[in-house]
């Protein structure tokens, strides 16, 4: 496996490309689907999808797809506090996956798929709880969603960056404009 296990499990300590911006980081499952609905969300400026909350030092996607390194294929975000609250960011990765099932969303099986909020500050903190507590009302089954610090992040490969608004492996583009609801469909 590429790297070596160190420093992997230290807090994410990056800062946004504008001191206005704030970092959010979520795993719901294969990160092109994810990173595609946060892009459509007014007010996230960037998103870039990568690995977290691993032991390994700089994976690759085929370290991570073997489930050992326990990394999570997560989204990172930058938002402007002032136009998206945080609460704007949990209701989209609520509705973008189903929090119930354990290390899998569809037919994506593995660790790297389990659900999770990785939050930044302690207001990000209280929030997600507080989220988690909402959401767990409106469903019969266990939410399995952790929430922990983020740690350190590892941008993945660029062909994974933008995957579905570039075209995916079949050249069929989906738009990331904002408030759009078109269907999306992730393909690899």
């Amino acid at each position: 496996m590429a790297g070596e296990k160190s420093n992997a499990l230290v807090p994410d300590t990056d800062l946004p490309d504008d001191p206005r911006l704030q970092f959010a980081q979520f795993g719901a499952g294969c990160f092109w689907g994810v990173e595609l609905a946060f892009q459509r969300v007014p007010g996230v400026v960037k998103t870039e999808v990568g690995y977290s909350q691993g032991h390994l030092h700089n994976p690759s996607y085929e370290d991570v797809c073997t489930s050992l390194t326990k990394h999570v294929e997560v989204v990172r975000l930058q938002y402007d506090p002032n136009l998206c609250p945080y609460t704007a960011l949990l209701d989209a990765f609520w509705s973008r996956h189903d929090p119930t099932t354990l290390n899998r969303q569809g037919g994506d099986v593995g660790t790297q798929y389990r659900s999770g909020i990785y939050y930044y500050t302690e207001e990000q903190a209280r929030s997600a709880y507080e989220s988690k507590e909402l959401h767990q009302q409106k469903v019969t089954a266990k939410i399995v969603t952790e929430i922990f610090p983020a740690k350190r992040f590892y941008r993945a490969e660029e062909y994974h960056q933008q995957y579905l608004e570039k075209g995916g492996r079949q050249g069929f583009k989906q738009s990331a404009q904002k408030g759009c609801t078109d269907p999306i469909r992730c393909y690899g």
